[in-house]
C-alpha cells in the first residue's frame, strides 16, 4: 500500500485531469428568437459568456477564446480553439483513517469492507495517502474523457435555461422561460452539427437572415445553411445581418457622424451615447438617414424636442456651433436597402405628430404658472406612508432655508426657498406627464417663462443632478443646496416608516440617492454634520404627523449614507477598505462630516504607500495593543519618575508631535498631520528597546502606561490605524 502526498481528508479530493493529445475545432451556438428589446441584449450577452465559461470549464474542455455576438433576433457564442475531447478524470475518495481501515496485522477491517463495497471495488484496490489529519483510506476512479459532441450536447440546454433576462416569458407547452419565444437553435462543433432540444425546438445547422432581406427568394425565405462554424460571422454579412454589436456600433457612430458633418452640425452630446447603444442594440444592419423638421417647431423649448426625438422615436438631434437645435435629426434604420426616400418621408410624418404634440402640451401649460400650480401638488402623492408630494415641498422649502444658513450664505435664503416652493410645480404639467424625463428641465423653462430670478430657474432645473454616477453637479449653490436637501428627506422619509433597501432590492432608489447626496457633499464641497441634517428632516417629518417606526431613522440615515460614501470613495479614488475602515471607526455617533472624512482618507492612503510608515505603525501598534489590554486610561506623565534617557526622548517628541498634529487638524492639513506623526517613529523604537513598561516597580509601570497612553492618543486623532494591516 502507497503513502502519497499529504492531501485533506475530505471526502472527495478535487478532481485531477489527465493530458491528451490535443485536437481542436470551433464552436457555434446561436438561438434564434423573436425581436428583443434593446436594453436586454448587452446583459444576455455578457450572460451567456460568462455561463459559456463555467459550462467548457465544468466539461473539461479547454479552450482558446471566448466571444459572444447578438442581434434583437440572435444571440450567439463563438468558442475558438474547443478541445475535440474532454480531458480524463482521476478522482480520489476518501474513507476511514488508516487505524479504523486496517487493524494491527495489516488486515481490513469491516469499515474498509463497507467502504470499498459502498464503491463497487475490492478491498486489495484501496490504498493509503497521507493528509493534514493522519493517513486515510481511498480509491481513485479514473473517467474517460467523452468526445466533446456528446458532452456539449447534455450541457448547453442547462446553460440556455440560466440566462437571465430582466423580464421572461412562456409560450408553449415545453414551459421554458426566455425573454422571447426561441424560434431556431444553431450548435456546431467544426463542421458537426450538435443535437440536442430546448424551448421544444431542435438544434441543427440552419438559420435565418435579415428579416427583410434584399432579394425575397426562395431560399432567403427557407433558410440558410452554415457550412461550418469558423464562417459563421462571414455567412451572417452575407444574409445581412451585421452580428457583432462592436462592428454595428463602428458602423453607426461612422454614419451618423458622416450625416451631421454634411448638415453642417453636430449630434447632441447629452443624448449621442445612449442613441449609439439604443441603435447598436436594435438592428441587425444599421443605415442612417436624415430628415427634416418644420422650423416652426424650434419655438418649442430645446429639452422638449430633444426628449420627442429620443424618447419616442430614438432619433439623433443635430447642434449648431452656438449649441441651436437645427431642424434636422438622423435615424438609424434596419434597412440598408430599400426606398430611403419613402423611409425618410415616414420618420418626419411620425415625428411632425409627435412635436405638434409637444407644442400643444408647451402652450397649454404656460397657461397657468407655476405659482398657482403649487396647490395641484396635494392631490399627488409622494408615497401613501409619507403623504404627498405638496408635504414634502413644504419640508424641503423649510429645510432648504434653514440648510442655507447653516453653510454660512443666509443672502441665498430666499431664493433657495422660492425655488424650494415651485421645485415640483412642472409634475402638474402635461408634457411632464408626457415626458416624465423632462421633470425638473421643465420647470426650469416653466419658470423662465414666469420670469422668476435665473438663480431660481436654475436650481429648479438642477434639483435631480446628479442623476446618475457620473453626471454632472448643479452649477449653482441654490441648486446643490435644493438636490441636497430633496435627497436628504427622501432618505429621511423611507427610513422612518421602516422602508430600508434589503439585498439587491431599491425600489425606491435610495441607493443612487445617497450616493448623488454623497457626490453634492464631497465635491462641492459642504462642511455638514450630516447627522444635524437628518436630525431636522427627521423634525420636520414629525411636525408634520408622519409616524416613525424605526427606532433611531437618524443614525440608520447615516450608516446607510457612510457605506455609500464608502462607496463612492473606493470608486473615484481607489481607496483601500482598511483606509476607509480605519478613518470611520473613529467618527463620533453626534457627527458625521463626509467631506472631512473624505481628505483624512486621501491623505491616510498616500502616507500608507509610503516606505517609511509601515515600521511607524509596528511601534504605535505595540503601543496600542499594551493600553488596550490593560484598559489603561490615565493620561498623567511624571517626568521625575523615569529611569531611562528614552522615556525623556519619547515626551519631548510628543510634546512637538501634539501640536503639530493639533494645528494641521484645525486647518485639515491631514498630510502635514500625518507627516508629523513619522517623528515618533524613532523615539517609540528606541523606548521599546531600552525598557520594560511591566516594570517590577507600580509607579514606574503606571508612568510608562500613561505614556504610551498619550502616544495611543496621538495617533487616534487622526484615525484608527490599528485597522490597518501591518507585518509586525
Amino acid at each position: 500500500m502507497a503513502v502519497r502526498k499529504p492531501a485533506s481528508p475530505n471526502k472527495r479530493r478535487p478532481q485531477k485531469q489527465s493530458s491528451v493529445p490535443k485536437q481542436e475545432s470551433t464552436f457555434l451556438l446561436e438561438v434564434g428568437i423573436e425581436e428583443l428589446p434593446s436594453a436586454f441584449l448587452p446583459v444576455a450577452l455578457q450572460d451567456l459568456e460568462r455561463l459559456a465559461q463555467e459550462m467548457f470549464e465544468n466539461c473539461r474542455l479547454r479552450v482558446a477564446s471566448f466571444q459572444a455576438f447578438g442581434t434583437p433576433r440572435r444571440l450567439a457564442l463563438m468558442v475558438q480553439g474547443v478541445d475535440l475531447k474532454q480531458a480524463s478524470l482521476v478522482e480520489e475518495v476518501f474513507g476511514p483513517p488508516k487505524t479504523a481501515a486496517f487493524d494491527p496485522s495489516g488486515k481490513p477491517t469491516k469499515a474498509a469492507e463497507g467502504f470499498a463495497k459502498s464503491q463497487g471495488v475490492p478491498v486489495d484496490s484501496l490504498i493509503v495517502k497521507e493528509t493534514a489529519k493522519g493517513l486515510y483510506v481511498c480509491i481513485e476512479k479514473y473517467q474517460k474523457g467523452q468526445p466533446a459532441k456528446r458532452v456539449l450536447a447534455d450541457a448547453i440546454p442547462q446553460l440556455l435555461g440560466k440566462v437571465h433576462f430582466p423580464k421572461a416569458m412562456r409560450w408553449n407547452a415545453s414551459q421554458v422561460r426566455f425573454a422571447r419565444p426561441v424560434r431556431w437553435i444553431i450548435a456546431m462543433l467544426g463542421k458537426e452539427a450538435l443535437s440536442f432540444e430546448f424551448a421544444g425546438i431542435r438544434s441543427g445547422q440552419r438559420t435565418w437572415g435579415h428579416r427583410y432581406p434584399r432579394n425575397k427568394t426562395r431560399t432567403a425565405g427557407a433558410g440558410l445553411k452554415i457550412p461550418q462554424a469558423s464562417r459563421y460571422l462571414d455567412t451572417m454579412i452575407k444574409a445581412g445581418v451585421v452580428v457583432d454589436p462592436q462592428e454595428r456600433r463602428k458602423l453607426v457612430d461612422a454614419q451618423v457622424n458622416k450625416l451631421a458633418r454634411s448638415a453642417k452640425g453636430d449630434i447632441d452630446p447629452e443624448t449621442r451615447q445612449e442613441l449609439i447603444e439604443a441603435a447598436v442594440c436594435g438592428v441587425e444592419s444599421p443605415h442612417a438617414i436624415m430628415g427634416t423638421f418644420h422650423p416652426e417647431f424650434l419655438s418649442i423649448p430645446k429639452p422638449v424636442l430633444i426628449s420627442s426625438m429620443k424618447e419616442h422615436q430614438g432619433f439623433f438631434s443635430l447642434i449648431d456651433q452656438q449649441g441651436r437645435l437645427l431642424p434636422k435629426f438622423i435615424a438609424v434604420t434596419n434597412m440598408p436597402w430599400g426606398n430611403i426616400r419613402l423611409m425618410t418621408k415616414g420618420n418626419e410624418r411620425v415625428l411632425a405628430a409627435r412635436l405638434k404634440d409637444a407644442q400643444h402640451f408647451f402652450r397649454e401649460d404656460v397657461k397657468r404658472p407655476l405659482e398657482e400650480r403649487v396647490t395641484d401638488l396635494h392631490h399627488i402623492v409622494f408615497h401613501q406612508k409619507v403623504g404627498t408630494v405638496y408635504q414634502k415641498v413644504e419640508r424641503v422649502k423649510t429645510l432648504v432655508g434653514w440648510l442655507a444658513e447653516r453653510v454660512g450664505r443666509p443672502e441665498l435664503k430666499a431664493e433657495c426657498e422660492r425655488a424650494a416652493w415651485l421645485c415640483k410645480a412642472d409634475l402638474t404639467t402635461g408634457m411632464v406627464d408626457e415626458f416624465p424625463t423632462l421633470q425638473g428641465v421643465m420647470g426650469e423653462e416653466y419658470a423662465r417663462y414666469a420670469r422668476e430670478p435665473l438663480a431660481v430657474c436654475q436650481a429648479i432645473g438642477s434639483q435631480y443632478f446628479p442623476r446618475f454616477p457620473d453626471d454632472r453637479l448643479p452649477a449653482s449653490l441654490p441648486g446643490v443646496l435644493l438636490a441636497l436637501v430633496d435627497r436628504c428627506d427622501s432618505l429621511a422619509s423611507f427610513f422612518s416608516v421602516g422602508m430600508v433597501p434589503t439585498g439587491s432590492e431599491d425600489p425606491l432608489g435610495l441607493r443612487r440617492a445617497a450616493y448623488g447626496l454623497v457626490r453634492l457633499v464631497t465635491e462641492t464641497p459642504l462642511r455638514l454634520n450630516m447627522v444635524e441634517v437628518f436630525a431636522r428632516c427627521l423634525e420636520e417629518l414629525r411636525i408634520q404627523g408622519v409616524a416613525v417606526k424605526t427606532a433611531d431613522p437618524v443614525q440608520e440615515s447615516v450608516a446607510f449614507i457612510i457605506d455609500r460614501f464608502r462607496f463612492f470613495a473606493k470608486q473615484s479614488l481607489n481607496l483601500r477598505d482598511e483606509v476607509m475602515e480605519s478613518v470611520t471607526h473613529l467618527r463620533q455617533a453626534d457627527h458625521c462630516d463626509l467631506f472631512d472624512l473624505f481628505i483624512r482618507m486621501r491623505a491616510l492612503q498616500s502616507m500608507a504607500l509610503r516606505t517609511d510608515f509601515e515600521p511607524l505603525m509596528t511601534g504605535f501598534k505595540r503601543a496600542h495593543r499594551i493600553v488596550e489590554k490593560e484598559q489603561w486610561v490615565e493620561t498623567s506623565v511624571d517626568p521625575d519618575r523615569f529611569v531611562h534617557e528614552s522615556e525623556h526622548t519619547v515626551l519631548h517628541a510628543l510634546g512637538f508631535v501634539r501640536r503639530t498634529v493639533a494645528e494641521a487638524i484645525a486647518l485639515q492639513e491631514y498630510e502635514k498631520a500625518l507627516q508629523a506623526l513619522l517623528e515618533l517613529k524613532l523615539p517609540i523604537d528606541q523606548f521599546f528597546e531600552a525598557v520594560l513598561v511591566n516594570d517590577d516597580d507600580p509607579q514606574v509601570r503606571a508612568n510608562r502606561l500613561s505614556l504610551l497612553k498619550v502616544i495611543d492618543q496621538v495617533f487616534l486623532q487622526l484615525a484608527d490605524f490599528s485597522c490597518l494591516p501591518s507585518s509586525g
